[in-house]
C-alpha cells in the first residue's frame, strides 16, 4: 500500500519540482545526488543477499508450505479453516507477496501528517479467484502546502507468481494504472503506470517483503513518460498475540532532471484487534529527496466479508 502511496505522489512532485528544485539545487550538486542512489542501491543489495542467505540456509525456520491465510506483517497463531484473517499491505511502502483469501473484500485506509502534507489514503482489495487480487486505489483528501481536495485514484491487480516453501520466498508480480483525477496543483496530472515483483518470506517469527519495480510517470501536457525504480525492504516480527513491530529501508531513484531521487526509513507499530482488523502506527524519515522530512503515519486493516460462493455455502442452516 505504501508504495502505491508514494506512487500517487511521484507526479505531483515531478510537476511541482522546479519550486523545489531551485532550493535543492543549490544545496546539493547532481554528483552527490548520484552517490546517495548508488549507497541506496548498494545497501539494498547487501539485504536482498543476506535474505537469500537466509532463505536457503539449512537451518532456515520457513514454512513448507505456502499457508492460504497468513498476514504477512502481523502473523499471528494459525487461524481455523473457515476464518477470515486480514492481509495487511500497510503501513510500509512494501506491498507484501500474500493474497487476500479467494472471495474475500477487504479495505485498507490511513492518514499522512507532516509539515506542508497530510491525506488520507484508500486501498480496496478483493480476492477475485485464487491467486488474483484486484486493487481499487484513491486518496480522497489531499492537501498541500495549503491547497486540498480529492488526489488521484489508481487501479491495478496482484497475481500469485510461486508459493513460499521451506527455501523460497512466494513471488507475485503487482501492476498499477493511476488516473490523474485530482486537480493540477494536487495530483500528477497524467497517466502513470507501475510493475513491480514482491517477494516475501517467513522465518520463524520474522517476516520479510522485498519490492523491486519500474514506474512510468506521465509528463503533464506531453507525450511519453519519466521512468524510476523502485526498491523496498521491509522487516516485521510479531512480539505478542497482538502487537508487533516494523521496520523498513525504501526509495526510488531519479525520476527526471527536477525530480532527484528518494529515500526513507520507516519505523511502526501494529496491534491485532482481531484475526480481521489490524491497526498500525509509526512514522517514517526522508533521507534524501522531495518529501517532508518526518512524515506521521497510521491506519487500519480491516477484512469485511467472504462473498465467495464456498463461504455462503457454509452458512446454509441445516435441516
Amino acid at each position: 500500500m505504501g508504495a502505491i502511496r508514494l506512487l500517487l505522489r511521484i507526479g505531483h512532485d515531478s510537476k511541482d519540482s522546479a519550486a523545489w528544485g531551485t532550493v535543492i539545487v543549490r544545496m546539493k550538486c547532481s554528483a552527490d545526488v548520484s552517490r546517495k542512489e548508488s549507497r541506496m542501491r548498494i545497501a539494498v543489495r547487501i539485504a536482498l543477499a543476506g535474505l537469500g542467505l537466509l532463505a536457503v540456509g539449512p537451518n532456515a525456520r520457513g514454512q513448507t508450505t505456502d499457508p492460504p491465510q497468513s498476514a504477512p506483517q502481523t502473523q499471528q497463531t494459525a487461524p481455523a479453516p473457515d476464518e477470515i484473517t486480514a492481509v495487511p499491505n500497510r503501513p510500509t511502502f512494501a506491498s507484501t507477496a500474500e493474497m487476500v483469501q479467494h472471495g474475500v473484500f477487504e479495505i485498507e485506509y490511513g492518514f499522512e501528517a507532516a509539515k506542508g502534507h497530510q491525506n488520507i489514503n484508500g486501498l480496496l482489495k478483493w480476492g477475485a479467484v485464487k491467486n488474483l487480487e484486484l486493487w481499487f486505489l484513491n486518496i480522497p483528501v489531499e492537501s498541500d502546502a495549503g491547497t486540498a481536495g480529492l488526489g488521484d485514484f489508481g487501479t491495478g491487480f496482484k497475481y500469485k507468481l510461486i508459493a513460499q516453501t521451506k527455501k523460497l520466498p512466494r513471488f507475485s508480480v503487482l501492476y498499477i494504472l493511476t488516473l490523474p483525477t485530482a486537480r493540477p496543483a494536487l495530483g500528477a496530472g497524467a497517466t502513470g503506470h507501475s510493475i513491480q515483483l514482491l517477494a516475501s518470506k517467513d522465518l520463524g517469527k520474522h517476516h520479510f517483503d522485498v519490492n523491486e519495480g519500474v514506474q512510468f510517470v506521465g509528463r503533464p501536457g506531453a507525450s511519453g513518460f519519466d521512468r524510476n525504480y523502485f526498491t523496498a525492504l521491509s522487516y516485521s516480527r510479531q512480539l505478542t498475540p497482538k502487537w508487533g513491530y516494523t521496520g523498513e529501508i525504501a526509495g526510488y531513484s531519479r525520476t527526471n532532471g527536477m525530480t532527484p531521487a528518494t529515500m526513507t526509513f520507516l519505523g511502526a507499530a501494529t496491534y491485532n484487534v482481531s484475526s480481521r482488523v489490524v491497526l498500525d502506527g509509526g512514522a517514517y524519515y526522508a533521507v534524501y529527496g522531495q518529501l517532508p522530512r518526518v512524515t506521521l503515519i497510521g491506519g487500519v486493516t480491516y477484512s469485511v466479508a467472504d462473498f465467495s460462493r464456498r463461504h455462503s455455502q457454509r452458512r446454509l442452516p441445516r435441516r
